[in-house]
């Protein structure tokens, strides 16, 4: 997907760009022109700073044709004012694209605060934000159980809809100048979808 975007006259912005991995995504880029964003300096790097203030490191009136980041809003202690940072630099008719983790192992603590589901990710990117919705997904399942040393009523129980890796793809429609996250109407929040009414209640103890 990222390959489409490597185009001339196109503005590339990663948030959470440093390498740690040995294949930075930067190098993807031959003809854009690519931003590496990341708290801690290092390869890959271009500007450091803290994501939650993001528009605040670049020009006023500076906006970007793809903002993405992977692996990298389970570290953020407020995602949704991320979400609006990147929002602000994104102009309309861009895309952004999210990769983070809905099951995996704790790591990097205590900076490990959240786990997303592909619907989490658009209750993020919402309509009431400017977004419309082009996919979304969750990947790489997982296949467990609870652990001998589990509550009783849930030992070895066997769990299913685990996924590694959450996604989403959304595209800008239009500016959110005066967006509040106390403005938002419930109904927006994912597509005109509510809480189910029939749901099966999770046995307790």
């Amino acid at each position: 997907m990222l390959d489409n975007f490597d185009k001339e006259d196109m503005k590339i912005l990663e948030v959470g760009s440093r390498n740690v991995t040995g294949s930075p995504y930067g190098k993807r880029f031959q003809k854009a022109q690519y931003t590496g964003f990341d708290f801690y300096d290092g390869g890959n790097v271009d500007v450091v700073g803290d994501a939650h203030k993001l528009s605040s490191y670049f020009r006023e009136g500076e906006k970007f044709d793809l903002i993405f980041s992977s692996a990298v809003f389970e570290h953020l202690h407020m995602p949704w004012v991320v979400a609006e940072e990147i929002q602000k630099l994104l102009k309309v008719g861009g895309y952004v694209f999210v990769e983070t983790h809905f099951a995996f192992a704790a790591h990097e603590r205590p900076w490990n605060f959240f786990q997303f589901s592909d619907m989490g990710l658009r209750a993020l990117f919402s309509s009431a934000l400017g977004f419309e919705l082009i996919e979304k997904g969750m990947s790489n399942p997982i296949a467990g159980y609870y652990a001998h040393d589990s509550d009783a009523y849930m030992r070895f129980r066997p769990l299913t809809e685990l996924y590694c890796h959450s996604e989403i793809l959304c595209k800008k429609t239009h500016e959110a100048d005066m967006f509040s996250w106390n403005d938002v109407n419930i109904d927006d929040v994912v597509d005109g979808s509510r809480y189910p009414t029939n749901t099966t209640k999770y046995r307790s103890r």
